[in-house]
Order: structure tokens, then C-alpha cells, then sequence
């Protein structure tokens, strides 16, 4: 639909974003949308906003991907797709995705304390003994970035590189009081069109949009298929959206043969190469048994 030159979403990542992403929790990939693209995107963004939010309001829309063909592609995206199964594999599926318009604040910031790890109960019930020994990642997100996010204040997510790694971070006692940010805190800036990737491990918050510009953001996430999705998703299967997916789109809303096969095993024990990523990446010849999981 869109002009991404010969990109397939098959092209293997480098390994100076795989150590970036190992090493930081996070990577901003610049110039991902074309601006017809963008424009196409934040369109269908502000019809879902005038048919869900309110005027001036904060939205924050859960399972948004059906709302539109637009955002059904955006699963396979070209350019940011190689991240997905690249740091993930290919037994994947989205289990969590969001679209947020956050209007410019009406009132001056208010005392809070937003940093947090995603999961839930993933960063409690896999605890570990070792408390130095870092979660597993389980998940991690795309953030499609729309409007103009390159200037600090306007209301873009907050990150703390490296913080994947370590299982807690320090709550200041008093919550009621304006309290700094944690050292190292970093603002994500960046451009419309661009796109950044989060561990979900990594601590971050929002920021409140001090600014006279709209904030319009779409995140997607990644897990894999054994694990329960988030969101619920009201997908018609006999309707023309479903009908417009792909079979490797449809594993990753949701699909498979069995409940085994979210385990990547048929009855007989063996890997299933019909789960359509693992299948196009085999006939790709991308499959690695040096990764655990591209094997």
C-alpha cells in the first residue's frame, strides 16, 4: 500500500541494534513512516478519536488494532517487523496494543509517580531467588510515533536506559511533593514517523504534555503465543478486515490450529512448521539453531 522500496520485514536486524537493545532496554528507529504513511495513520487516529474520545480529553484506547485496515498492516510493518522476531522468534503474537491521544494538560502538573515495568504479574510471579538476577523479557513494544514528539514537554514517554536489567527501582517516600526524575532518566524525543522498541522489563512513565501540540502515539506488543493476551480484541472473522490478514497477521491476532500449537509442538511432539512465521522464516532460511529462539 505504501512505498518501502524492497524491505519484506524478513531482513535480519544488525547486531549493533541486537546489542543496543540487549544493552539500553530501548532503540529509536528513525524515518520508519513515510509521511503518507503518517498522515494516512494519524487520520484513521483522529476518526477513532472522534468516534471514542472526548474533545480535549485523554484517550487511551485498548485492542485498537481492528478499527482500521491501516492498523491491522502495521503488525508486519517492514521496517520494524525484523525487531519483532528478530529479539523474540517467531512463536509470537500481539497480545497488548494501545492508541493514545493526550491533548495538551489543562492544568498545571500535578505530584506523581508513573515509573513503572510492564507485565503485571509477570515481575512478580516468575520471581527469582537471585534478586540481582534479572526477569525474563516475556514481551516488548513498538511505539509508531505520529505527531510531533521532538522537543522535551510534550508528553512523551520516559525511559531509564539500561534499567531493564534490575528488578526494582527506589520510590521516593513522600508522593504528594514534586519528586525528580530517577539519574539517568532520558525523555524520548523524536520526529513524526518515527518508531522506538521497549523492552518490557524497562522502567519507564509517561510525562504530562505541557506543550500546545497533540500527542497521537500507537504501541503494539509482542509476546509470545503461550502467553494469555491482555486485550480483548472484538475481531469479525467474517468480516472484511480479518479477511484482509495475512497468515502470518493472523497468527500474530491471535490464531492457531490448537492450544498446543501456542506451544510451538503438534500432538507428536515435533515443532509445527506450518505456524506461518516459523514457515516463512524456514523458507527464508532464517532459522538459527544458535538462537534459541529462531530455532
Amino acid at each position: 500500500m505504501f512505498d518501502y522500496g524492497d524491505r519484506t520485514g524478513y531482513e535480519p536486524i544488525g547486531d549493533v541494534d541486537r546489542k543496543e537493545f540487549h544493552d539500553q532496554g530501548f532503540l529509536l528507529l528513525r524515518n520508519v513512516l513515510t509521511e503518507e504513511h503518517r498522515a494516512a495513520l494519524e487520520a484513521a487516529v483522529d476518526r477513532v478519536y472522534a468516534e471514542e474520545g472526548t474533545p480535549g480529553e485523554t484517550l487511551h484506547l485498548l485492542g485498537f488494532l481492528e478499527r482500521d485496515e491501516l492498523f491491522g498492516e502495521l503488525l508486519t510493518h517492514p521496517t520494524v517487523f525484523p525487531y519483532m522476531w528478530g529479539l523474540a522468534g517467531w512463536n509470537i503474537y500481539s497480545h497488548h496494543n494501545h492508541l493514545d491521544v493526550t491533548p495538551p494538560a489543562k492544568e498545571p502538573e500535578k505530584p506523581y509517580w508513573g515509573w513503572h515495568q510492564d507485565g503485571y504479574r509477570q515481575n512478580s510471579d516468575p520471581e527469582t531467588l537471585d534478586p540481582d538476577l534479572p526477569r525474563p523479557m516475556f514481551s516488548l513494544k513498538v511505539a509508531y510515533v505520529l505527531s510531533d514528539m521532538s522537543e522535551t514537554g510534550r508528553g512523551a514517554t520516559k525511559v531509564i536506559p539500561g534499567s531493564h536489567l534490575q528488578n526494582s527501582l527506589a520510590r521516593p517516600s513522600d508522593l504528594t511533593v514534586h519528586n525528580p526524575d530517577p539519574e539517568g532518566t532520558l525523555e524520548i524525543t523524536a520526529n513524526p514517523g518515527d518508531a522506538f522498541i521497549f523492552d518490557r522489563r524497562q522502567w519507564h512513565s509517561r510525562s504530562t504534555n505541557l506543550s500546545t501540540v497533540t500527542r497521537k502515539i500507537l504501541f503494539i506488543g509482542y509476546t509470545y503465543r503461550w502467553i494469555r493476551p491482555l486485550d480483548e480484541l472484538h475481531i469479525d472473522k467474517d468480516g472484511p478486515w480479518w479477511a484482509g490478514r495475512t497468515p502470518v497477521q493472523r497468527q500474530l491476532c491471535g490464531e492457531g490450529t490448537h492450544t498446543a500449537n501456542y506451544w510451538g509442538v503438534n500432538w507428536d511432539g515435533y515443532v509445527d512448521d506450518e505456524i506461518p512465521l516459523r514457515r516463512e522464516l524456514k523458507v527464508r532460511g532464517l532459522l538459527d539453531r544458535r538462537i534459541p529462539w529462531l530455532r
